[in-house]
């Protein structure tokens, strides 16, 4: 089914990242499929809402301020940082590692928010800008694990993208990870969206008991052994019941034997 002019348009913010923050019209043709006189259009659109602005010198575009008010909003009305960000600073603190939030949007993952370490010299760099895939992150097996039907349902029949050799794409092969995530109360996922990065999450659940976020450590592969795994266990575990907590959430009866209360 062909996307509608609002769902074009607003995908074209998905290309944009701390490695490319500015992209020019010829370059977001190539990225988008659109012809040029469509990604033009588009691209006007966004510009009058403020969701993307054009320097006046390069002719290039960058996100616009439109979207640090909506992020505002956004916060300000179900602030999900500023209650997790505590909680985020003693897992970092606890594992010596890189740690990142994300929330669910449809069947990606947003990452909202990220505490770096400085402990080691080699540590994960997270980009937040990136979306996050439910089936080759740890964060996006958590989510889909304790979710809803629906994102279970999208990973059994959508194509999956492969991003590295380590990236499952078989939705036979993808249902006993899911099921020992929901055995264990975590998800691992060892380069299966980056190469050297070892992502284990926990999910984060709503008043309803689904799972709607993630909290996740991310370490080099080269550094991941068995006692620094079972440390960051115990470490999201304990993440994971205290932010959805503060989120006003409910643990299902899967996830509840995990909690120390």
């Amino acid at each position: 089914m062909d996307m509608g002019t609002t769902t074009k348009a607003l995908r074209m913010l998905d290309f944009f990242s701390l490695t490319g923050p500015e992209i020019g019209l010829s370059q977001m043709t190539r990225l988008t499929g659109y012809n040029k006189a469509t990604a033009l259009r588009l691209l006007t659109e966004l510009v009058e809402y403020g969701l993307v602005e054009q320097d006046s010198d390069t002719k290039q575009y960058r996100l616009g301020s439109a979207v640090l008010r909506l992020a505002h909003l956004r916060e300000s009305s179900f602030p999900t940082r500023t209650v997790a960000r505590p909680f985020m600073k003693d897992c970092v603190e606890q594992s010596g590692e890189c740690c990142h939030l994300a929330l669910l949007d449809g069947f990606h993952l947003n990452t909202i928010a990220v505490e770096d370490s400085s402990a080691h010299s080699t540590r994960v760099v997270i980009d937040a800008a990136v979306r996050l895939p439910l089936h080759a992150t740890a964060s996006g097996l958590a989510v889909t694990a304790f979710g809803s039907p629906a994102l279970r349902e999208w990973v059994q029949t959508e194509r999956l993208e492969q991003f590295t050799s380590s990236t499952i794409v078989d939705p036979a092969k993808l249902e006993p990870v899911l099921e020992r995530v929901r055995t264990t109360g975590l998800a691992e996922s060892p380069d299966g969206f980056e190469i050297e990065v070892h992502g284990i999450a926990a999910p984060l659940f709503d008043a309803k008991g689904l799972a709607i976020g993630s909290i996740a450590i991310a370490t080099p592969s080269s550094r991941m052994n068995e006692e620094l795994r079972q440390r960051i266990y115990a470490i999201l575990l304990n993440a994971s019941a205290n932010i959805s907590r503060a989120w006003g959430g409910s643990f299902p009866a899967s996830f509840r034997q995990y909690i120390q209360t």
